[in-house]
């Protein structure tokens, strides 16, 4: 998919919402536990209920690899599911990928290529020879970690080397890799008081705002200093919607929680 195609989607739906599918056992309806593969099944009424109201799901892949290849193959089958259902909705593989040229190679196979994501999360502390694998795929997305919602965050990504933070030197830098135009960036919500700055460095990339909802993310400050002239935001919620509600109701009010926030956002796109 291509970032036209994706700002066409969030237009015409009046949304930028991207939901998270990150599926604990634990944590979704017990009855769903009966089912051949409760993991799909949970991911298949959420997305039958909500894709209407987004433009993107994020499935975290942590989420299925602790489940080993039952997980896996429950992965597979939600992103198969999407792709043929709906096609429009762009995917993302949340999966913080970043290594030697070589690992990241076949890493961006098995999500871009295998698996056939619109898009991979990827990890740059390892520079450019460990991003740029992920970047040759056509119309496929790298997102970039930048300044991540975690309060660990402040360990490493806003210290100041040589006069500027490390999170501003990240973003000029990987401007300049090759086919960096397949960029895009996590900003957390957390941190919306510095997407001003960040906006200065990368006007127009699209941002991955997770945090909003059950991390306390304000969606209004996300959007007064974050939104771009294309728009270029996606504002991911996770458990804020999808464990909205444990009961047999719980893709209807997944749906609720979705209805309210691309309320929220068609608001904001006015």
């Amino acid at each position: 998919m291509t970032t036209q195609q994706l700002t066409e989607q969030i237009h015409k739906k009046k949304s930028f919402l991207c939901i998270g599918l990150d599926v604990d056992l634990n944590k979704i309806p017990e009855y769903l536990l009966n089912e051949e593969d409760p993991i799909f099944a949970f991911n298949k009424a959420i997305i039958d209920a909500t894709h209407h109201l987004c433009v993107a799901y994020k499935p975290n892949t942590a989420f299925y690899e602790a489940y080993g290849l039952k997980g896996w193959k429950a992965l597979e089958k939600t992103i198969m599911y999407l792709n043929v259902k709906h096609p429009e909705i762009f995917t993302i593989a949340d999966a913080k990928r970043g290594d030697i040229g070589n690992t990241s190679r076949m890493y961006a196979k098995a999500f871009l290529e295998d698996l056939a994501f619109d898009s991979v999360t990827v990890a740059p502390y390892m520079g450019k020879d460990s991003v740029e694998p992920f970047l040759e795929f056509k119309d496929k997305h790298t997102i970039l970690l930048a300044l991540t919602s975690n309060q660990g965050a402040f360990d490493f990504q806003t210290k100041t080397i040589e006069g500027e933070e490390l999170y501003k030197q990240v973003l000029k830098t990987s401007k300049n890799w090759e086919n960096s135009e397949n960029l895009m960036y996590v900003v957390g919500a957390t941190k919306a008081e510095f997407l001003a700055d960040i906006r200065k460095i990368i006007p127009e990339a699209f941002l991955l705002v997770p945090g909003v909802g059950a991390q306390g993310g304000n969606l209004q400050d996300v959007c007064k200093y974050g939104m771009g002239a294309n728009i270029g935001l996606l504002v991911n919620s996770s458990r804020g919607i999808i464990y909205a509600s444990n009961g047999k109701d719980f893709a209807q009010v997944a749906a609720q929680k979705a209805k309210a926030l691309q309320t929220a956002m068609a608001q904001e796109l006015k």
